[in-house]
């Protein structure tokens, strides 16, 4: 069986990155842009980073920032009537993954307009174009949308997060700046970055990895356990060492899937909005205890890249401790909770694990899934 990757155009990172962004426009002869940003970022002018080079360069855009922090079906059909409206023939998608991600429904569905209902679009959606061309600019140190072709909408009817996984929704081109991150809180700079930590771990350990993903996902692994705790405290290394770690997580995890920890965290996105960085974090470490037996020597690793000393004369049951631990400690240090007390409500469990069961992640973990299963795991983090 062949093994594919798909990754951005071009991508370009580092500080300054953004100010690529008019060349770009300009050879592709772009004409007028919908931007995708979210409300606080416009309002602590980030946002503004970007669009003061279109102004300077005389370049048109139509702003779209009615999107939420878990982006909801009626968000993507508000950016498509903009975008129509609008007249706009590219998309610069500034944001976390609630941005990026409703720029690639929005993008997906103007040239694939069977697609309209938004639902339909969930798992593997038979789309027959590209979407409409999205440049994309992270804010956040986390999700790595820009390089992935994966995207998550919330369904509020049916309080259910839909798994998008299609080739052609990758932005074109990402800018990845550590500037544009600077402003992140503290809390969202730890959530985000467990969030990537969380990409890589699942990435290297689920059913579709092979060499040249368990390459990424390892360097990633090691560059955020490194660069987290110092990009929580705003630190310039500590942006720069994050914004390159969680990029490379996401061009494994794209291409390969991942598992049982984000199918636990997208139910509880969507019945309780809960950050899904934090969701995942708390989630991590248990689901990793769940899975150990099934990973080989991955686990070993993992903690090596972690920074433990001494994996080489470990037998099974200590590397497989010692890289839990590593993600436990890491997780305390920056601040996430331990359990989901307070987040969860023990009478909805019943309803999680249905959906954590049927969501688009869960086949990719290494270890196969019953429902009692999920259900005791939820259970325990309460």
């Amino acid at each position: 069986m062949a093994n594919r990757m798909i990754l951005n155009e071009i991508s370009y990172h580092g500080t300054d990155a953004i100010n690529e962004i008019v060349n770009e426009i300009r050879n592709r002869n772009y004409k007028h842009a919908l931007v995708c940003s979210d409300p606080d970022l416009i309002k602590y002018g980030v946002t503004d980073k970007v669009t003061k080079l279109l102004d300077q360069a005389g370049l048109s855009y139509t702003m779209f920032a009615d999107i939420k922090q878990n982006p909801t079906i009626a968000n993507v059909k508000s950016g498509l009537t903009l975008l129509k409206e609008s007249k706009a023939d590219y998309i610069i998608a500034i944001g976390g993954g609630s941005s990026i991600d409703t720029a690639k429904a929005v993008g997906i569905i103007d040239k694939n307009p069977a697609f309209e209902d938004v639902r339909s679009l969930e798992g593997l959606a038979d789309t027959k174009f590209p979407c409409t061309p999205i440049l994309a600019v992270p804010t956040t140190s986390g999700t790595a949308a820009e390089v992935t072709i994966n995207y998550v909408i919330t369904d509020e009817e049916n309080h259910r997060k839909m798994v998008c996984v299609d080739p052609h929704d990758i932005p074109l081109v990402a800018f990845v700046d550590p500037q544009m991150m600077e402003t992140m809180p503290r809390n969202l700079a730890a959530a985000t970055g467990m969030d990537a930590l969380t990409h890589a771990i699942e990435g290297y350990i689920t059913k579709g990895a092979w060499e040249m993903s368990d390459m990424f996902h390892l360097k990633a692994v090691a560059l955020i356990s490194k660069f987290l705790r110092g990009a929580v405290e705003n630190t310039k290394e500590g942006r720069e060492g994050m914004a390159l770690g969680q990029y490379i997580a996401g061009m494994g995890f794209s291409n390969v899937g991942l598992g049982l920890v984000h199918a636990m965290a997208h139910p509880l996105g969507a019945v309780y909005d809960t950050p899904h960085g934090i969701a995942n974090a708390i989630i991590l470490p248990i689901v990793m205890e769940y899975n150990a037996p099934y990973t080989g020597e991955k686990y070993r690793d993992i903690a090596m890249a972690m920074g433990v000393k001494g994996t080489d004369i470990m037998e099974p049951k200590e590397y497989q401790k010692a890289a839990i631990d590593a993600v436990k400690q890491l997780s305390f240090d920056i601040g996430i909770p331990k359990k989901l007390t307070g987040i969860m409500d023990e009478k909805d469990v019943d309803f999680l694990s249905k959906s954590a069961l049927n969501d688009a992640c869960a086949p990719g973990n290494p270890r196969d899934l019953t429902l009692e299963d999920i259900k005791q795991l939820y259970l325990k983090l309460i």
